[in-house]
């Protein structure tokens, strides 16, 4: 279908998105257009909401669920919007068709106790030691995705702030704790260069072999560490602040949310948390 590819540009050009994200759009919207080509449909002015809806439809009997389902709704609303734009369309078919509703599931998060014991437990005496201890500490403090803990470079902590790059390109300064500084500081103090080889650059994070630590390197250190997983501690980070008084609205600019939306699952974690202190404490519980 006309119009496809250079919408994919603009959306990898202008707004940053990685190829992963526009192949992602690449798929949702072939899938469409394919489908409506199979209905009958020669050009994108044909396009209407029965389409749309039959669209939909079709893909819940293929037995998608319910978040791929608002995922390729997205992409295709997304994509009949910026048509509408250029003058392409007159309306957005997709405009007033209701999104499946999503069942999310409430995030795992830690106690700040287990954290913290799982912290204390790492015997810091040795360079890839002291570097996993940094590594965690920092992924606890900031509440940083994967990505961005993995691309950090020596150049993006500042005493205690960490200056981050996240999605879409958009920038932010997240603060850390005490905790978090006095273990980067041991880090970049001696262990990072006792690790770092002649590919490592400046990236923050340094594998054994010499290079720049990736995600998939970060999960190793974290699941072994922790016995769990990198995002399980921003979850972590997210509730622990939010039970410690922390707004929503702060809550969601460390996160790096675009969508407050996104921030508020948390609160829900916070109220079980909550409800199990009030049902442990209260004596008429």
């Amino acid at each position: 279908m006309p119009h496809v590819a250079g919408y994919l540009d603009r959306l990898r050009d202008q707004r940053g998105l990685s190829s992963h994200t526009t192949d992602a759009y690449r798929r949702d919207l072939a899938q469409f257009f394919d489908y409506c080509e199979r209905s009958g449909v020669s050009s994108i002015q044909s396009v209407d909401r029965t389409h749309c809806r039959r669209f939909l439809a079709f893909l819940d009997t293929r037995g998608y669920s319910k978040r791929s389902l608002n995922r390729k709704a997205s992409a295709v609303r997304s994509f009949l919007a910026d048509a509408v734009r250029r003058e392409i369309i007159e309306a957005n078919p997709f405009d007033g068709i209701t999104k499946p509703k999503l069942d999310r599931p409430l995030p795992h998060a830690l106690s700040s106790r287990m954290v913290g014991h799982g912290i204390e437990a790492i015997d810091a005496n040795d360079p890839t030691s002291i570097r996993d201890r940094a590594l965690i500490e920092t992924l606890y403090a900031t509440g940083l995705r994967i990505s961005e803990l993995a691309s950090l470079t020596v150049h993006d902590v500042e005493g205690d702030f960490v200056t981050v790059t996240g999605k879409g390109g958009k920038t932010r300064s997240v603060p850390m704790g005490r905790p978090a500084q006095k273990a980067v500081e041991a880090y970049l103090d001696g262990a990072r260069g006792q690790l770092a080889g002649a590919a490592a650059g400046d990236s923050l994070w340094v594998g054994v072999r010499g290079g720049p630590l990736d995600a998939r390197g970060i999960r190793r250190i974290v699941a072994n560490r922790l016995s769990t997983f990198p995002h399980a501690l921003r979850h972590s980070f997210a509730t622990h602040l939010l039970e410690g008084g922390a707004d929503l609205r702060t809550v969601q600019d460390l996160l790096g949310h675009t969508d407050l939306a996104t921030t508020q699952i948390y609160t829900a974690v916070s109220r079980q948390h909550l409800r199990g202190t009030y049902d442990r404490s209260h004596p008429r519980a």
